[in-house]
């Protein structure tokens, strides 16, 4: 949006610098107060808001009230003017972060609930000895400064609580909440009381209500009223109670527990009735609850000062880790903290017991209760001898991999790696070493009708001790709930801090319906093994499931990744195979904005075939990566673009994160040796290719036939592809294969029956002209590889062209191979 004041425009004294932000009262900039010379937060009221004189007014009147209130955690308000016809509001500056991206950011400790919750109480109560009612407390109005001081913002809704209000009827429910006529509702819907969201009379006890929302979304990641309309929510708000606190976090205190229940009474009078007495509660619950789990108070903001460098190094000197010390700029702050405020010798040992609390806090919480970094999700057994059941044993290990995966500081090996272990006994230490993860999680499943039982366990490698282990019995249907459980359970002891995104994350379901789901596993073994035949059978089982629920994004998803795997490959024109992937991956992604599947295969159909789209490959590519660190996949799509583009350092890198995540994928193996390839440093390459050979198949992708060229392995190319032939017949991949090694040892007769053969194959579609123009120019027949180049371009599709290859050497010069480069989505 256009604002109305650009950076060294001139309000009043005040001199803009950057645009902060806009709301519903107006525009937000960090200004500068030139006469002070201070940085100041200047609110510039919205026209439609200051046209009305009686709710100018009121509103100043309002300000006016809360610019008298002076607490530690209240937002300062300097000045209320105006210049001309603009209306402002001058407030302190705060640096740091609103607590929605604190919550959104990282997982809230019960510590950091009971600071933040009283810190924000002893706010309200301020206010409230002041007459005056927030009504509008949500976690975009709590700002934690760097040095963990609260701050509460934005009583532009603030009414003094001796002014009555006109009550409405329901029909006011769905009025903007910036409003702020009398007897309308305002507020935020979520965070409203149930007073609140009928328009009628509020008081401090509504305040209590929405901190009592605050409260537990800090701990369960979600508010406690949600619904897909704003009538829904506040239908939940009037009648129903929220789920209790501990299904989602199971050691919050009864205590805490208790006091929300009664912040969020419908009742008012059933409420806190005042904030104070709240606060009280706050305070003893979190003293008691230092003194239960051993967390040292003397960290809290009421008593907090920086650490200096030379103290944290001297942590480390001692032996320990540093995770929770929090440095200054100044080495001498201890020094001079203590000769300004002259310090006697007993508040000198009182900051050492201080600092000695610090070092065996970081002693105590590194070493053997560091958090576990890295996991393998083997494949369940099933017990039940049934090969029906395969793809519950299947689905549960996967379903936990995809919802673990999306932690960024867990590594997750993928589906690919674990499932080679399928049906072999392994010992957890094993698995540990050869995939080098510090956990392991395996289980048993046996299904009897609808009976449904899993035994998991959860292994530590370093010495095959179990972390943990349970049983679930439970219908069949409720398999989507135990896949729930075991991931919710898995995340925490492996004592991972989630936040309310990731929680949800680790609980969604993508479908309910089972048939749907059975469809879609049983169609993965087939998807991953990316033959012409195995695709095929692939994108029947994901179109089944989706015949049984057309809401399943991880079947759509899973029908794209097919398509592009046999337009690249050239098992079908890759202009449909385009197509047919582009298509899929969007329903995919108009399902689920979340699902990194589904960016990660629209991502690979725009950067898998020429003419090329980077620019939206990369960032749908990002995107999943961002969304699903632990896709290994996203890593690999993400890398081969970045080596067609030509950065090749930049591609390795993200090939060797997804090898880190899938050490056993022939693909991604051979796909180090790619950037060696297209470098000319084939006998680096060829040594990458063949260790990848012993993962998988040979010659399963369109370059490495390159690498057996060049460093003139002919017979050993040859040997390898007729042992390929015998299980993949008129495999299009191995003709074009044969023919560059002809070509490569002058036999230019069988190389050109092998184009000959492939034309045949190519058909209306032209879906091999990228191999026939290869073979051309490899044969250092110029114009017939410019010749089947343009007409793959024309076609639509040229599927995977690398413009660095050795056959194109020959043409670099010509107009007509820059002419198609541009074509083909390269920047000059």
């Amino acid at each position: 949006m256009k604002y109305s004041l650009q950076p060294d425009a001139t309000l009043a004294h005040y001199r803009i610098v950057s645009v902060i932000g806009a709301g519903g009262m107006g525009e937000v900039y960090l200004a500068e107060d030139t006469k002070l010379r201070r940085k100041v937060a200047l609110k510039v009221l919205a026209a439609d808001f200051t046209r009305n004189e009686d709710r100018l007014r009121r509103f100043e009147q309002e300000a006016q009230a809360a610019s008298a209130l002076n607490h530690p955690n209240i937002l300062t308000i300097h000045e209320i003017g105006s210049d001309a016809d603009a209306h402002f509001i001058a407030t302190e500056f705060i640096e740091g972060e609103t607590l929605r991206h604190r919550i959104v950011r990282s997982g809230m400790t019960i510590r950091d609930v009971l600071e933040i919750a009283g810190q924000v109480a002893g706010a309200l109560a301020a206010a409230h000895s002041a007459g005056i009612v927030h009504r509008d407390i949500k976690p975009e109005n709590v700002m934690i400064r760097p040095d963990g001081y609260i701050k509460v913002l934005d009583f532009g809704l603030a009414k003094l609580t001796e002014e009555k209000t006109v009550e409405t009827n329901t029909e006011a429910l769905t009025i903007a909440r910036a409003n702020t006529d009398p007897g309308t509702v305002m507020g935020t819907l979520s965070y409203m009381s149930p007073e609140q969201a009928r328009g009628k009379a509020v008081d401090a006890r509504s305040d209590v209500f929405s901190l009592g929302v605050v409260i537990y979304e800090m701990i369960a990641g979600r508010t406690p009223f949600e619904g897909e309309t704003p009538s829904d929510v506040i239908s939940f708000i009037l009648q129903t109670e929220p789920p209790p606190l501990t299904r989602f976090s199971p050691d919050v205190p009864s205590e805490l527990e208790r006091i929300v229940t009664k912040a969020l009474a419908k009742d008012k009078e059933e409420r806190y009735q005042t904030i104070k007495d709240m606060l009280i509660d706050l305070k003893r619950l979190k003293r008691s609850y230092e003194v239960e789990t051993g967390v040292d108070r003397s960290l809290s903001p009421d008593s907090i000062r920086p650490v200096t460098r030379g103290e944290v190094s001297n942590a480390v000197k001692a032996g320990s880790g540093v995770s929770s010390v929090r440095t200054t700029s100044s080495a001498e702050y201890l020094l001079s903290e203590v000769r300004r405020h002259k310090l006697g010798a007993a508040a000198i040992l009182a900051v050492l017991l201080v600092l000695l609390a610090v070092v065996i806090y970081i002693g105590f919480f590194t070493g053997s209760s560091k958090a576990i970094d890295s996991i393998a999700v083997l494949p369940l057994v099933n017990a039940s001898n049934d090969p029906s059941v395969e793809y519950l044993s299947d689905g549960i290990a996967e379903s936990i991999i995809n919802s673990l995966s999306q932690f960024p500081n867990l590594k997750v090996m993928s589906r690919g790696s674990v499932f080679r272990y399928k049906g072999r006994e392994v010992d957890p230490q094993t698995v540990g070493n050869e995939l080098s993860v510090r956990a392991v999680l395996a289980g048993r499943l046996v299904q009897r009708g609808d009976s449904l039982s899993v035994n998991v366990e959860l292994v530590d490698t370093r010495d095959n001790s179990q972390i943990w282990g349970q049983q679930y019995k439970r219908n069949l249907a409720d398999v989507f709930a135990v896949q729930e459980d075991i991931a919710k359970e898995v995340s925490e002891k492996l004592r991972l801090r989630l936040s309310g995104a990731e929680k949800q994350q680790v609980t969604k379901r993508y479908t309910e319906n089972i048939k749907a789901y059975q469809n879609y596993m049983q169609g993965r073994g087939p998807g991953d093994r990316r033959t012409r035949e195995s695709l095929i059978v692939a994108i029947g089982y994901y179109e089944k499931a989706i015949e049984e629920d057309r809401n399943y994004p991880l079947a759509y998803s899973g029908l794209s990744e097919s398509y592009t795997s046999l337009g690249v490959s050239q098992y079908i024109a890759p202009i449909e195979g385009r197509r047919k992937a582009e298509e899929n991956a969007l329903k995919a992604i108009s399902l689920d904005e979340n699902l990194a599947e589904g960016h990660a295969s629209l991502g690979r159909c725009y950067t898998a075939f020429a003419p090329y789209d980077f620019v939206k490959g990369d960032r749908e590519l990002r995107r999943a990566v961002e969304l699903s660190p632990g896709l290994a996949l996203a890593h690999q799509y993400l890398a081969l673009s970045l080596i067609r583009q030509g950065h090749f350092d930049e591609g390795l890198e993200a090939i060797l994160k997804a090898r880190e995540r899938d050490p056993l994928s022939s693909m991604i193996a051979r796909s180090v040796g790619h950037p060696y390839y297209l470098r000319k440093d084939y006998a680096r390459a060829l040594d990458i290719v063949k260790r990848a050979n012993e993962l998988g198949p040979s010659f399963s992708t369109t370059w490495e036939v390159g690498v057996y060229a060049q460093t003139k392995q002919f017979d050993d190319a040859l040997r390898q592809l007729e042992k390929e032939k015998a299980g993949r017949a008129n495999d299009p991949i191995l003709i074009y294969s044969t023919g560059m090694i002809y070509a490569a040892q002058g036999r230019r007769a069988e190389a050109l029956q092998i184009i000959n053969q492939l034309e045949q194959l190519s058909g209306t579609g032209i879906s091999q002209a990228n191999y026939i123009a290869k073979i051309y120019g490899a044969l250092g027949d110029k114009e017939g590889a410019l010749t089947w180049l343009n007409r793959g371009i024309e076609s639509g599709a040229l599927g995977a062209f690398y413009r660095e290859e050795y056959v194109w050497d020959a043409l670099r010069g010509d107009p007509r191979f820059q002419e198609l480069l541009r074509q083909c989505g390269f920047s000059q």
